[in-house]
Parts: structure tokens; sequence; C-alpha cells
């Protein structure tokens, strides 16, 4: 007696599962973050020592208006890190101070990375298991963003927290006294932050590009 035919099992159960699932590209997130890592590290390491910052024989008021504005200028250049950590703790503490408006921000930030941003174009985004276009995503979160400013007061504080910061920041500039400071030929920051956009990484290269084409 001959044995009965296999039956065929329908895959149909685990498509849609796979389906329901949303599939983010954790890996090439890694790079990023080394990225972000090494920038921040190098970044530390051209800070200038906090005890001229905070000198005090070095404090004096300036005569005018264009000598604070030029004592600003050559403090900025020379304490640019410094400067930059302290409007970072100043925003830090605002959004410490405020807990609803720092989880608001880490959603949206999280929403934008992982369903827009480090998902490939050629991936649908399928939540549920139900298929969204790359507009409807980006309208979305479009719509999820201006919802959060309108309704929260997060963009009010992140505001408020960087003018408090650039108050400290001129203040500081204006009554330091940069005589006795040598300012060197460092590289500018700004060309290491934009070297995290630009290059050398294929993985970061590529989640550019993704993102580039989009809009």
């Amino acid at each position: 007696m001959s044995s009965p035919p296999p039956i065929p099992i329908s895959s149909q159960q685990s498509s849609h599962n796979h389906k329901s699932s949303i599939t983010i590209p954790i890996p090439s997130f890694r790079p990023i973050l080394t990225r972000l890592s090494g920038l921040s590290r190098h970044a530390l390491s051209n800070s200038r020592p906090w005890t001229e910052l905070i000198d005090r024989t070095a404090l004096s008021r300036p005569g005018s208006f264009s000598e604070a504005a030029s004592r600003v200028r050559k403090n900025v250049a020379y304490f640019r890190v410094n400067y930059l950590i302290v409007l970072a703790v100043v925003l830090a503490y605002s959004l410490i101070s405020h807990p609803f408006s720092l989880l608001t921000l880490v959603t949206l930030s999280g929403a934008w990375i992982f369903l827009y941003v480090l998902r490939p174009s050629d991936q649908p985004l399928v939540i549920f298991g139900r298929t969204f276009s790359d507009t409807q995503a980006l309208f979305g979160l479009g719509l999820a963003t201006l919802f959060a400013i309108l309704v929260t007061s997060v963009l009010s504080l992140i505001l408020t927290a960087v003018m408090v910061g650039v108050m400290i920041v001129c203040a500081h500039g204006a009554f330091r006294d940069p005589e006795d400071l040598f300012l060197d030929d460092q590289q500018p920051l700004a060309s290491g932050f934009t070297s995290i956009f630009g290059g050398g990484d294929p993985a970061f290269g590529s989640a550019s590009a993704s993102v580039m084409s989009r809009v």
C-alpha cells in the first residue's frame, strides 16, 4: 500500500507574519554611532583647559561695543569646543527638567531615524500588514512632528535653551580678555561634523543617499 501524498503546507501565514513586521537596518546604524563616538572624542580632545575658561583674573569690562564684539570673536575661536559643551549642558538640563518634552523629542527622533532615514528606499514600510509609500511615511512623520510642536512645548523649550546658552557664551566672551590666549591653526569643527554626512563610510553614505533621493 503506497503512502499518501504529502500535503502541501501553505506559506501564507509565514508570509503574512513577515509582512506584518518592520525590518530596520540596525547594522547600518552601528557605523554611524562609531563615527559619532569618534568625532565626540576628537572634539573633546581639542577642548581648552577649563581653568583658562573660568580664570577670574582674566575677566575685565570691555571698553566699547566693538571691543566686546572682538573679544567674543576671539574667545569663540579659542574656546569653541568648551562653548559647545556649555550649550549642550544647558540644552540637556532644560530637557531633563521637562521629562515629557524629552520623551517627545526622543520618540520623534527615533521615528524619523528608524522609519525613514535608515530604511532603504527599495524596502517598503509595512506596519500591521499595511504598506506605506515613502510619501505617506514622510507625510505621516511630518504631521506627527507638527502635532508634537503645536501640542507640546518642545520647540519653545529648545529655542529658549539655545538662546540662554548663546547669552552665556556671549557674556563670557565679552568679559574674558583674550590677550593671554594663543590661537593656533586648528581644523574647524564644522569640517568634522560635515565629514559624518560625507564620507568614507559606505553604510552611512548609502543611508544619506537614500534620504536625499526621497526628498
